[in-house]
């Protein structure tokens, strides 16, 4: 064999061995990455909903403009009303601010588990859909969709027969819309309770299916709404609840809160400011 072939095999080993060498070398570096025992914390806060909200120091409320659950004071501007007072009354025994949001209603459940807003605390009420999309607290208060009209159709319209010829607004995803469309009324969808309110006041649609609650505190003499009235057609028989994540803990902790307001009373007293005493579930 050449001096030239034995040269170029021992270089080929060389380069061989030092390959081997650099690639053992590299496997025997210590890891960067962090060990998988040293941040259980972590992974459980991220199971509670409760732990969550603490860390970020804020609960993050869904709502519509919806009188007199959740509406803004015209002289401070802050988000006030019987549900809007009770969420930051929530908030803080949580031990951390409330934050308000509006959402489109149709989105509350994108929204709530996007984590945009960490609960719907609106007046919403406990539909089977509601509670299959959600975790729901216990019910605090009683409602029923109701047709309201303009003052003067009123004596015109008695029955749910009679609505069949009237054209409806009917707020996105609303228990309104579902009642529209259970007793096959014609409707239009609009964003909110309000939105509708407005369409009947503008005439662009005859009549609208609202919240009673909302009804007491918008419409009739003395309201926005003063040329609108309630009629005494109710569509159902409800009851409100709060939404969260499903499978969230801050459920059972709205009902401890729920069941020690109660009993020191001043939820009844909350109740009986924004008018809604007789609406509360004891």
């Amino acid at each position: 064999m050449s001096k030239k072939i034995i040269a170029l095999v021992l270089a080929v080993l060389v380069a061989a061995i030092g390959f081997v060498f650099v690639a053992c070398n590299g496997n025997e570096e210590p890891s960067t990455s962090a060990p998988a025992d040293s941040s259980d914390t972590s992974a459980a806060a991220a199971d509670s909903d409760l732990e969550y909200v603490k860390s970020k120091g804020k609960l993050v409320v869904g709502i519509t403009e919806f009188k007199p659950m959740d509406y803004k004071d015209k002289e401070s501007g802050k988000w006030v009303g019987f549900d809007a007072d009770l969420a930051t009354a929530f908030a803080k025994e949580l031990g951390v601010e409330v934050e308000f949001v509006e959402i489109v209603w149709d989105n509350k459940i994108i929204d709530l588990n996007g984590k945009n807003i960490d609960c719907v605390w609106n007046g919403m009420t406990l539909t089977d859909d509601v509670k299959a999309a959600m975790e729901t607290s216990k019910a605090y208060c009683n409602n029923a969709q109701v047709v309201v009209l303009p003052a003067d159709k009123v004596d015109s319209v008695k029955t749910v027969e009679d609505c069949k010829k009237l054209n409806f607004a009917v707020e996105n995803g609303s228990a309104g819309k579902e009642m529209a469309e259970a007793n096959g009324f014609k409707f239009t969808e609009v964003l909110t309770q309000a939105d509708a309110l407005s369409e009947v006041a503008s005439g662009t649609s005859d009549a609208a299916i609202i919240d009673s609650l909302m009804a007491g505190a918008m419409v009739g003499e003395g309201t926005g709404f003063a040329t609108i009235k309630t009629t005494d057609i109710k569509l159902n028989s409800e009851e409100y609840g709060v939404g969260f994540r499903k499978g969230s803990d801050l459920a059972a902790k709205l009902n401890d809160f729920f069941a020690k307001s109660l009993e020191d009373g001043s939820m009844e007293k909350l109740a009986e400011t924004y008018g809604v005493q007789e609406a509360l579930i004891k």
